[in-house]
């Protein structure tokens, strides 16, 4: 409960914390006022420094108005000794205190209240409630490469490795013969027998001894 005041003197009272679940809070803001105004206004600032306007109401006895910021969803109703701020889809980000303004437009003098404690309003995210709307579809690990492809590719590796061992086999074996023939090659250059130089052998053949036929 509010204590009583003297006249032209506004106070507010608000709840310190109020925590939002499914991203709408309700935010009352209780007053007091013992003036002879008729014609108000009651607005809601978010941040320490009441920097940010989040939205406001004024009323009088013949008509009531209503307006919000645009970061905002936001709306004030009057009734009786308080105000009623409703806000929805509200984010995280928006997590924040927020304090209640009353000042009493008309007719002068001009009050307002002084600054209030006011109220934590806590936002959660609901990650639990997500993933519980949301399915999650899980897939099973496919290989990289299909098993196909694999026995393909080692298919083509042996064939061209059993292709390079015969290729080399075959110049090997090409080799060793060659050097066969080179090794057995003999001296055929035909000889003279010793003492008949001048009997119709040519002059480059050499003479034969046949001393080492002898026995």
């Amino acid at each position: 409960p509010l204590p009583s005041l003297p006249e032209n003197k506004i106070l507010v009272a608000q709840h310190p914390l109020l925590t939002v679940a499914n991203k709408t809070a309700t935010l009352v803001c209780n007053y007091t006022y013992n003036g002879t105004g008729k014609e108000f206004r009651a607005s809601l600032h978010k941040g320490t420094d009441s920097a940010v306007e989040v939205c406001f109401i004024s009323w009088n006895t013949n008509k009531f108005s209503s307006n919000s910021s645009k970061e905002f969803n936001c709306q004030g109703i009057h009734d009786k000794d308080k105000v009623i701020f409703n806000l929805w889809n509200m984010s995280a980000s928006q997590t924040d205190i927020y304090f209640c303004k009353i000042e009493a437009m008309y007719p002068p003098p001009y009050v307002y209240n002084e600054k209030s404690n006011g109220t934590v309003i806590h936002v959660k995210v609901l990650f639990l409630l997500f993933l519980k709307e949301t399915p999650i579809q899980t897939q099973e690990p496919q290989s990289a490469i299909p098993l196909w492809i694999m026995v393909a590719v080692t298919g083509v590796l042996a064939f061209y490795s059993m292709l390079i061992t015969a290729v080399f086999i075959n110049y090997w074996q090409k080799s060793k013969k060659s050097m066969y023939h080179q090794s057995d090659y003999m001296n055929m250059t035909p000889r003279h027998p010793p003492y008949q130089k001048n009997k119709g052998y040519p002059s480059y053949a050499p003479t034969r001894d046949y001393t080492a036929y002898r026995s």
